[in-house]
């Protein structure tokens, strides 16, 4: 996979590389000690939140995990984010996989709770990206159809913009066994773009304006690589930096000038 789609599956999940991990996920506290503290799992998730709120992440784990075997999608999310960061808990991208995989398989779309939506959909991508890659040292071996799946679906179903992301990454590194196509790519990008993705503006901007596959649109793309320059943060998102300098600088005055009337355009459209 190209190095910018390493870059950004990384930065979505908040980790830097693969930790190994042999484990599914941990077990919550002993059920009668559980019951003592917790009166059912939506009041611990509900000790969780109030945890996490006040600073103190590890305390929260118990009552996270509790309410996780109970079937709370959110306490599930939560501790797969956990445990692949390594927040309160040892760094373990397997069981962060098997918490977001419950979230997918409990899933029941002619009974969605459209409350927990973006959790849902988050869990799906997570999926996604694990299954893209595969986790070193454990039994999820890289499966580029399965996260092909996994991603069309959250990008389809719930219009999520890292889903839209990562199909364009796939269309554009021509994985999953699908050919290379910068169009069908630029389709997903604009989609996600329109949502103010910082990643897939920058990387539409840059094909627009390079004509890379696409109907070259310099003025557009330097638009788009522009609001992603603003919207950029951190060392993960640098090479957006990058791109915006490297492609502001090939571009004409004409280019400039009229990328500006594009971006006037669309903060009006915006607002």
């Amino acid at each position: 996979m190209a190095v910018l789609a390493r870059i950004f599956l990384a930065g979505f999940l908040g980790v830097a590389a693969p930790a190994c991990a042999f484990d599914g996920p941990e077990k919550s506290a002993p059920e009668g000690q559980a019951l003592d503290m917790f009166k059912d799992p939506h009041q611990a998730l509900q000790s969780a939140l109030e945890n996490f709120r006040a600073g103190n992440s590890v305390s929260s784990v118990e009552a996270l995990k509790y309410a996780a075997a109970g079937g709370e999608p959110l306490a599930q999310w939560k501790l797969g984010k956990m445990y692949a960061a390594g927040d309160g808990v040892p760094r373990d991208d397997y069981k962060a996989y098997q918490y977001f995989q419950e979230i997918v398989d409990r899933y029941d779309e002619d009974n969605a709770n459209w409350r927990e939506k973006s959790v849902v959909a988050s869990a799906f991508v997570a999926v996604g990206v694990f299954e893209l890659n595969g986790i070193p040292g454990s039994r999820l071996r890289a499966d580029p159809d399965a996260a092909m799946r996994m991603f069309l679906y959250a990008a389809t179903n719930f219009s999520d913009s890292n889903a839209q992301y990562n199909l364009a990454r796939l269309y554009m590194d021509g994985a999953a066994g699908v050919a290379k196509d910068n169009r069908q790519a630029a389709r997903w990008l604009n989609l996600a773009a329109e949502k103010g993705h910082v990643e897939s503006q920058a990387l539409l901007g840059h094909l627009l304006f390079a004509g890379e596959g696409v109907q070259p649109r310099r003025a557009r793309g330097l638009m788009w690589l522009t609001l992603a320059r603003e919207g950029a943060t951190g060392k993960a998102q640098e090479w957006v930096n990058a791109l915006y300098e490297q492609d502001m600088k090939a571009a004409s005055d004409n280019d400039r000038q009229v990328a500006l009337v594009y971006l006037e355009e669309h903060m009006k459209k915006r607002n």
